[in-house]
């Protein structure tokens, strides 16, 4: 399905977008595939930071690789003139080109520092930073700034197709009923979206991008977004129970616990309470999909597969514990990838591609199941304070460094960055503060880490490969 509008670049019809492949879309995909950025996704946490764990766990660029297979899946199947799976595949493998160290965490920190102590009004959101990354930032396209991918793509890559506050108008977040990551974060209320794919500085890339479709309302993602987001849900699913199952996180006595005691303890703060507390999240918030025995067949099948199946007999590293895990992933991803269902006047919290009802409601139980078991640890809980420690301070060093009588040695990136946002149109002061932030979210965990050692002087080396200086 390549039309004009859909494979137009921002260079222009002079750019043929000339590559391997003959499609446009294909070239797109080789485009982000030889990013620098991508590859750094190999050091960037998941759940549970790559680096220095010494456990065999997805990292951003493993969840990318399945989000692509999933979502090219998707894409085939939808199909019928409505769906390009090269387009979903490249939407695919770049949608996390812009988490930074540490993962959500890391988005966290990193979004408060932006707005709290660099007087950034965009803050920081992971896929903006994406969208940032393939039009303005990466340099491996053919127009010295961004990846001068095609309006589908760069459409595609559009989850949530507005700003945090200004586009459109009337903006999510101050709906009644905002689409889904179109509300406010908690108890902000005037900080615009919690969750946006674009920073005004790059408003005039979404506009171009989303004029190639009409036909799709302001809030609405496109067919090929709908189904990269799709796609990234069912994997994230299913891969992180793989990975705690394996390190022995996921333990069988207190997930069966939870789900068995749900119909029993409903009103009680005994096991089952937190089920109970997600299925009046979903009927409150996402009525137009929720349904009581949707979710109550739901809990069953998890128990019956997860419980009684995976979780029943500890990893231990043999060849048929692996192949429990092999066949756990591929049943599971197999019934999520082809329970998919077009919608072309979907409610307001979905999207024109979805999850059936079934699959919709084994998806948010086996979300929560990770939520509760894994990142409410409190082991992990302390790991991730002294990620946001090394985050904050690592911004920190680097935003004095900007103003200090040392700048002329700053690192050659960093200055460039700087460089770039004043020929954005930012204030100078914004312009350093956005440089910092570009920069520190192109960092690996282990880069971040070894680059606040070194300026802080707890490295004692001169030369380090641990960043780029």
């Amino acid at each position: 399905m390549i039309t004009a509008a859909r494979s137009a670049r921002r260079s222009g019809p002079g750019e043929s977008g000339a590559g391997l492949a003959r499609s446009p879309f294909r070239v797109d995909r080789d485009r982000i595939v030889a990013s620098p950025f991508f590859a750094r996704l190999a050091g960037v946490t998941q759940v549970v930071s790559p680096v220095g764990s010494g456990l065999l766990v997805h990292n951003r660029l493993t969840h990318s690789l399945q989000v692509a297979q999933v979502a090219r899946a998707i894409g085939e199947r939808v199909g019928g003139g409505l769906c390009d799976p090269d387009v979903v595949e490249a939407a695919a493998l770049a949608h996390d080109l812009g988490h930074p160290p540490f993962g959500h965490l890391g988005e966290q920190v990193l979004d408060r520092v932006a707005r709290e102590e660099l007087g950034l009004p965009d803050g920081f959101e992971g896929n903006a930073q994406s969208f940032r990354i393939v039009t303005t930032i990466d340099l491996h396209g053919p127009g010295g700034v961004g990846l001068d991918l095609t309006a589908a793509v760069r459409a595609a890559v559009l989850k949530y197709p507005w700003t945090r506050r200004g586009h459109p108008d009337p903006h999510p977040s101050r709906a009644a009923l905002p689409p889904r990551g179109g509300g406010p974060l908690p108890g902000e209320p005037e900080s615009g979206s919690a969750k946006f794919s674009c920073y005004e500085t790059e408003l005039d890339d979404l506009l171009s991008a989303r004029a190639a479709f009409p036909g799709t309302g302001p809030w609405r993602q496109t067919v090929e977004a709908a189904v990269m987001d799709t796609a990234d849900d069912i994997a994230y699913a299913i891969h992180d129970l793989e990975d705690f199952h394996r390190v022995g996180v996921l333990q069988q006595a207190g997930v069966a616990a939870e789900l068995a005691g749900w119909r029993r303890n409903a009103d009680t703060a005994g096991p089952g309470a937190g089920l109970e507390a997600l299925r009046r999240r979903l009927a409150d918030k996402d009525g137009w999909a929720y349904d009581d025995d949707a979710f109550t067949a739901a809990v069953d099948r998890v128990r019956d597969e997860l419980v009684d199946g995976l979780l029943a007999t500890a990893f231990d590293g043999s060849m048929a514990a692996e192949r429990a895990v092999a066949e756990f992933s591929a049943r599971w991803t197999a019934r999520l990838a082809g329970g998919v269902v077009v919608d072309h006047d979907p409610p307001v919290r979905s999207g024109p591609v979805a999850l059936a009802v079934a699959q919709w409601h084994e998806v948010a139980v086996l979300k929560f199941v990770h939520q509760r078991f894994v990142l409410q640890r409190a082991d992990l809980a302390s790991h991730q304070r002294g990620q946001a420690t090394v985050l904050r301070s690592l911004v920190g060093s680097l935003a004095s460094w900007l103003t200090d009588d040392d700048a002329p040695r700053l690192p050659p990136r960093l200055h460039d960055l700087a460089e770039l946002a004043r020929g954005q149109g930012l204030p100078l002061a914004q312009a350093r503060g956005r440089a910092v932030v570009d920069y520190t979210a192109s960092l690996t965990d282990g880069q971040a880490t070894a680059l606040l050692d070194v300026l802080t002087g707890r490295s004692g080396r001169l030369w380090t490969d641990a960043a780029v200086l």
